[in-house]
């Protein structure tokens, strides 16, 4: 169960992330707010 709603979550955020890209007309504030977020993500998950 607890695989199902990890993956749901993911899924959910992915979807999120991809609809927030489509308003942003800049492709390098995009990739500027992948790599500040993947770090971030990184730190909160493995620390």
């Amino acid at each position: 169960m607890q695989t199902r709603h990890t993956i749901g979550c993911a899924l959910f955020l992915i979807a999120i992330g991809m609809l927030i890209m489509m308003f942003i007309s800049n492709v390098l504030i995009g990739v500027i707010i992948i790599i500040l977020l993947l770090i971030l993500g990184y730190n909160l998950y493995c620390w």
